[in-house]
């Protein structure tokens, strides 16, 4: 199975303190590292043990290489990363009116926290899990299905 994250409000908090995230080490902190949802890096690990492909598919213009050396410093290493930049050229291409189509990237489950997203998943046929910040069982969730 092919499974995409979010990263804004997914994996990484917009505040300080909106839900816990793993500890940042020195040279994160000097690096300017962002912070990442705790057991983001487990869960990366345990699907990709378990033969998925695991990516990132964001509608952020943050350049590839930063996400992917970010992601990195939590061990997390991203068999692919999408952003917004492919994603409008591939919705433009296609003539497809929504926020994020997985189903163009060949993703089969993808997991945000957006209820647009949601319910663009259901119009457009298209599985997600949708992750609040006060989720406390976001892991098992995802685990699960």
């Amino acid at each position: 199975m092919i499974i995409s994250f979010d990263l804004d409000d997914t994996l990484v908090p917009p505040g300080e303190t909106d839900f816990p995230t793993e500890q940042r080490n020195f040279l994160q902190k000097i690096l300017g590292v962002e912070r990442i949802r705790y057991g983001a890096s487990d869960l990366f690990r345990h699907l990709k043990e378990q033969g998925h492909k695991v990516g990132i598919y964001t509608t952020s213009y943050r350049p590839k290489l930063k996400l992917k050396l970010h992601l990195l410093t939590y061990g997390i290493s991203p068999d692919f990363i999408i952003t917004e930049k492919e994603n409008r050229a591939e919705l433009a291409k296609r003539q497809i009116s929504c926020s994020k189509y997985p189903p163009a990237f060949s993703i089969d489950l993808h997991i945000d926290d957006s209820l647009g997203v949601e319910r663009e998943g259901h119009i457009f046929n298209f599985q997600t899990i949708i992750i609040k910040k006060d989720d406390t069982e976001w892991l098992n969730k995802i685990k699960n299905r």
